[in-house]
């Protein structure tokens, strides 16, 4: 499987770039692993923030709103309790919750070799010599995504500088990502997928194993 191939100036090399087929040329029958590997990948980054207030933490309530008996209304000893308005609630967020999940090494190399094998059938994955902004200007590397025509862009590299991230960050649809850290998610939310040719065969070299 052969793909178009860049210098590392943006211009397009006349020999194309040949793919591993046993991690660019996989038969997809299912997407139940993909989905997984997304919900996992999610879960893992979300933050434990949401927390509510059970009964005894909502302030006031001290007060039984009205006697006991001989008012024909329902017997209440608080106005804090869970079936008022502004009072505790039930079975809430406690802030203690654990979202995270697991996969195994196993399934997530055979998931991202699902997600690379469908941006390859889709003609999205492009090579470049090396990716490298050594001004660390935003100007010029979103002259390099232009040259390049690409929008929504995941590049992966073995290595990313400092002058690099910095000249990429202001650019809202590319993220550069370390070889080490590609995953499901990036790769599938991605219109292109660019990727160096050091970072190409580290790629090949360890998801195959």
């Amino acid at each position: 499987m052969a793909v178009p191939t860049y210098t590392k100036a943006g211009a397009k090399a006349s020999a194309a770039a040949k793919l591993d087929k046993k991690v660019f040329n996989v038969d997809v029958k299912s997407h139940d692993l993909l989905k997984q590997a997304y919900i996992t990948y999610m879960n893992n980054g979300r933050t434990n923030n949401a927390r509510t207030l059970k009964r005894g933490e909502v302030r006031g309530g001290g007060r039984k709103p009205w006697r006991q008996k001989g008012t024909g209304r329902a017997r209440f000893g608080s106005i804090r309790v869970p079936i008022w308005r502004g009072g505790g609630i039930t079975f809430g967020p406690t802030g203690e919750e654990n979202y995270s999940k697991r996969l195994s090494t196993k399934m997530k190399r055979t998931a991202l070799r699902q997600a690379l094998s469908l941006k390859a059938k889709d003609d999205q994955v492009v090579v470049i010599d090396s990716f490298e902004v050594k001004s660390g200007k935003t100007a010029d590397a979103a002259k390099l995504m232009k040259k390049m025509d690409l929008r929504k862009s995941v590049i992966v590299v073995d290595q990313v500088s400092d002058e690099t991230k910095r000249a990429v960050n202001n650019l809202p649809d590319i993220t550069v990502v370390d070889v080490r850290y590609v995953n499901v998610f990036d790769v599938l939310n991605a219109s292109q997928l660019v990727c160096t040719k050091k970072a190409l065969e580290l790629i090949e070299r360890v998801v195959i194993c």
